[in-house]
């Protein structure tokens, strides 16, 4: 058995979060198309034919395509699948849509709904119109692959694209309910819980798809299934490859506690439903996460409750993005900018405090600027761009202005101090967190001085394993592990 603060204290140990203003980091977001409203929107992308359109995918059936104009008043319907779908008002649905990388000359794009009697995925290959770029032809579906789902309304992943490589990676959700309870994830003789990797370019009236010879289960005669490209996972609702470097970045939505941001990995096993990021869950039967690959990074449900998967930052409006994932919550609707280097996470801050709304997905255009997706029977679409403020403070200065620095001794037993730099004088709440996201620990609470301070953490009476503590000030949060070892 490999106790979990091992696999913890290896990504905690230089792991930096910071919480600045949106002001601070000089990004506003900005309706980027007020004369359009979408109806339950849940993804923005473009096609790579250089027409610098914009397509959106609506929940019920509906994909939308206009001019990347800000002043833009209509917009075309592309395709309608709407009588093909089981419910939309859940996480069902219109889901996903990708182009294929020779879209300009084969005019193929591929969608990812869920389908009635029975319940299940559909991933449908269709063509555009000849003639008529901004409409699809309805004739030529094309079914891919079908996933029987079991009868749950949530965790039916979706999201489709096509990798570097020039395969088609699909992220399928457990199923739904709670835990697991159709014991998918962890199952590699099901589809469902996991990232595929198909070969579309390979198809005949009986073969719909073949498998890349690079999967970690394509040489397998057991009964596995050979599409795998990993396992473990919940709902791994929105990821994408990043442009310059082709890492696949997933946000994997998370159940009572922890929401995780995880690199994606041929072969690797991300550990739902026996561990929850780096916590183990506490209903499985076990806690053994031998062989799991823990996740970059997480975070609790004292910010956010439902992770949304977005994009490495590759566009030039904001440059001081640039090289940084841009990721949010759902539940919460901020957003972050975390950048990750060397195998640790160095910068996760805080760029949008929330907006109020619920946001569904991320986007990029041609351009690779970015975009997110707000969701409602109203929805809109936000740009980010450059506050057109004179000063402008990057995180990294923001950063060495305010430091919470790693305990000393660490591993420890019986204490440890923590010591830890404001920029200004205010009040501190300085508390130690159990992987279960409980606070079990207040060791500043009050006002304090500019400059720098220090707490004793005397754990006598705690359990070994991991903690977290968090210091929260005027400035932001940061946020540090430590291991209590007996």
């Amino acid at each position: 058995m490999t106790p979990i603060r091992n696999l913890a204290s290896a990504v905690f140990a230089s792991v930096l979060l910071s919480i600045s203003s949106a002001h601070a980091l000089g990004v506003t977001l900005v309706n980027a198309f007020p004369g359009l409203t979408f109806f339950q929107p849940v993804l923005l992308t473009h096609p790579p034919d250089s027409t610098n359109r914009i397509f959106v995918v609506q929940q019920n059936g509906v994909i939308l395509v206009f001019p990347n104009d800000s002043s833009v008043t209509s917009a075309k319907t592309f395709l309608t699948i709407t009588g093909k779908l089981s419910a939309y008002n859940t996480e069902e649905g219109l889901l996903g849509l990708a182009f294929h990388p020779q879209f300009s000359s084969n005019g193929y794009f591929y969608i990812n709904y869920t389908a009635p009697n029975p319940l299940r995925t559909v991933i449908a290959r269709y063509k555009v119109q000849q003639g008529n770029p901004n409409a699809a032809d309805t004739t030529s579906a094309f079914i891919i692959l079908e996933i029987l789902q079991p009868p749950a309304t949530n965790h039916k992943g979706g999201n489709l694209a096509f990798g570097p490589d020039g395969y088609l990676y699909a992220g399928t959700g457990d199923g739904g309910g709670a835990n697991d309870q159709y014991h998918n994830a962890q199952d590699r003789t099901s589809l469902l819980g996991k990232m595929l990797r198909i070969n579309v370019n390979d198809t005949t009236a009986t073969t719909h798809y073949t498998i890349p010879p690079g999967n970690p289960l394509a040489n397998d005669n057991t009964g596995l299934r050979k599409e795998l490209w990993t396992w473990g996972m919940r709902n791994p609702w929105r990821w994408s490859f990043d442009q310059q470097t082709g890492v696949l970045w997933c946000g994997d939505v998370g159940q009572d506690t922890w929401e995780e941001i995880d690199i994606i990995q041929g072969g690797k096993n991300y550990g739902w439903p026996i561990m929850e990021g780096f916590a183990c869950n506490p209903v499985a039967p076990s806690c053994d996460s031998t062989g799991f690959t823990p996740p970059i990074w997480m975070y609790g449900h004292d910010v956010g409750n439902a992770i949304v998967g977005g994009y490495v930052y590759r566009g030039s409006r904001v440059p001081w993005l640039s090289g940084a994932y841009i990721y949010g919550d759902d539940g919460s609707g901020r957003i972050w900018m975390l950048r990750y280097s060397n195998g640790a996470v160095t910068v996760d801050s805080l760029i949008s405090p929330g907006t109020g709304s619920h946001m569904s997905s991320f986007g990029v255009d041609q351009n690779n600027e970015l975009y997110m997706v707000m969701y409602s029977s109203a929805g809109s679409i936000y740009q980010f761009k450059r506050q057109s403020t004179a000063a402008v403070t990057s995180p990294e200065s923001i950063i060495k202005r305010f430091d919470l620095h790693q305990n000393y001794p660490n591993p420890f037993n019986p204490s440890t101090v923590i010591t830890y730099e404001i920029p200004s004088a205010g009040h501190v709440v300085l508390k130690v967190f159990n992987l279960l996201g409980q606070a079990v620990a207040t060791l500043v609470d009050g006002y304090q001085s500019p400059g720098s301070h220090e707490a004793r953490f005397d754990a006598a009476g705690f359990s070994s394993g991991m903690y977290i503590y968090r210091i929260t000030t005027g400035t932001g949060s940061l946020a540090k592990g430590m291991i209590i070892a007996r």
